[in-house]
């Protein structure tokens, strides 16, 4: 067994306890869609966490040959899905929620998500350095920085159409983001 292979059972662990989440607060959604209120932007929002879970594991392969690793390494590395886990228990209320109306759940947590999800895109580039040396590369540099400016802006404004626009373009972007430089497995 390599160091990664043992390494990779902690990730995907936290990673599919944050998919369990995520599905988990669809579920109770579906179950009680005609005692909920809907939000458009927490449920684009839940959208966006499911593919950033799925990029996350994918990308995760491309340290398989990565022989040595410290604690540090290691620590920094999972950062990201412990980040991600805790997004997912923010976007949606789940099955111990007592609240019904996503959007007044999302806006108690609103500034904590969007905190969070800077602190993860930083927790991303900082993978980069720690495990390389050096900065990704550009187009995924300003990628992160492009998510970074839309998280800050949508922290901001509790406005709904900056909520829904930035929700929509988070989405879009992640896409375009997944299509452009995590299309193949390398």
């Amino acid at each position: 067994m390599h160091a990664f292979d043992y390494l990779s059972v902690l990730l995907s662990i936290v990673l599919g306890l944050g998919m369990t989440q995520l599905l988990s607060a669809v579920a109770r959604w579906l179950e009680l869609r005609h005692e909920t209120k809907t939000y458009a932007p927490a449920a684009i929002w839940a959208a966006f966490l499911m593919v950033v879970l799925v990029q996350t594991w994918w990308s995760m392969f491309g340290m398989r040959d990565k022989a040595a690793w410290s604690f540090l390494q290691f620590c920094v590395v999972l950062a990201q899905p412990v980040m991600l886990y805790l997004l997912t228990a923010l976007v949606l209320p789940g099955p111990q929620s007592k609240e019904q109306d996503q959007e007044a759940f999302f806006n108690q947590h609103r500034t904590w998500f969007f905190g969070l999800l800077m602190a993860l895109l930083v927790s991303s580039v900082s993978k980069d350095v720690v495990l390389t040396g050096r900065l990704p590369a550009t187009p995924n540099l300003i990628f992160h920085a492009v998510f970074f400016a839309g998280s800050a802006l949508a922290l901001a404004s509790r406005r709904r159409w900056v909520q829904l626009l930035s929700a929509v373009a988070a989405l879009v972007l992640m896409l375009v983001y997944v299509a452009a430089l995590f299309a193949e497995l390398a």
